[in-house]
């Protein structure tokens, strides 16, 4: 994968370290946990922070680099600002070489007010990577939360607990069908959902007790629960929120439809958001 702008690694570091990887394939999820007592401490300290990952947590690891490399010896200058320092070069090349060692991480366990036991200002801060047979993803957009939706009934379908069918999909037992009706590979049909006569659904995800009539087209989409879909109707590359009334013969491409909105008969929208 190509990467944005080069990359500059001392010389010095990589003969510490040895051997080192580079990744440009890596995703910040967005999960962080934090013990309280320090969280509070660093926002009571640096009240103008307001982005965990901008702010707090870079602070964490500065701190923590910071206190390892003074307690060997090296000198922090602060000039103004504590967050703004300059290291040994060699010093951080020994660091980096031991960082994954098990003694290293020992030297930040943390008491209970927060600190090392000797006292020390610092906070032991450490990253989970996921390996490839885990499932890892961020939502923070209407078209994360699609393709999530279909991941669930696709390649990561064992997060969904379900029983896939011959036909790889998913069609709750409580449901119903009408004649003629269709259900594609990598759909799902949740509870108690009804749908009448000559229906087709591709790749998308049906949830709980919905009511959809005869002659509908579904698409790419994601219909949430208890959402009524009058005959005739066409949906395709849209999220319906709950309790959504679509009426017969309506259209729809690349829409947002908010929950409890009442999409009027006949009408087409694309790529349009509705709500109340």
């Amino acid at each position: 994968m190509e990467v944005e702008k080069d990359i500059k690694v001392q010389k010095n570091i990589l003969r510490a370290v040895g051997k080192m990887e580079i990744h440009a394939d890596l995703m910040d999820a967005h999960l962080y946990a934090f013990k309280r007592s320090v969280l509070q401490q660093v926002l009571n300290q640096k009240q103008t922070f307001r982005s965990l990952k901008q702010d707090v947590v870079p602070y964490l690891v500065k701190s923590q680099l910071r206190s390892e490399i003074s307690s060997n010896g090296a000198q922090a200058e602060e000039n103004g600002d504590e967050d703004n320092y300059n290291t040994d070069k060699v010093m951080l090349s020994q660091l980096l070489a031991n960082a994954s060692t098990p003694s290293f991480h020992e030297v930040y366990a943390l008491g209970p007010n927060g600190f090392s036991p000797s006292e020390r200002k610092t906070h032991k801060c450490s990253v989970y990577i996921a390996n490839k047979t885990k499932y890892c993803a961020r939502l923070n957009s209407i078209q994360a939360y699609s393709d999530i939706n279909r991941d669930v009934i696709g390649d990561a379908s064992h997060l969904s607990g379900c029983t896939f069918s011959a036909h790889n999909n998913v069609i709750h037992p409580s449901a119903v069908l009408g004649s003629k009706t269709t259900i594609g590979p990598q759909c799902m049909l949740g509870e108690g959902s009804q749908m009448g006569d000559k229906c087709s659904v591709k790749r998308s995800v049906i949830g709980r007790h919905c009511r959809i009539g005869s002659n509908v087209k579904i698409v790419n989409s994601v219909i949430m629960n208890h959402v009524t879909i009058g005959d005739g109707c066409s949906i395709q590359g849209s999220i319906i929120s709950s309790n959504v009334q679509v009426q017969e013969r309506a259209v729809l491409r690349d829409c947002q439809i908010g929950a409890g909105y009442a999409v009027t008969a006949g009408k087409e929208h694309k790529g349009e958001v509705l709500r109340k």
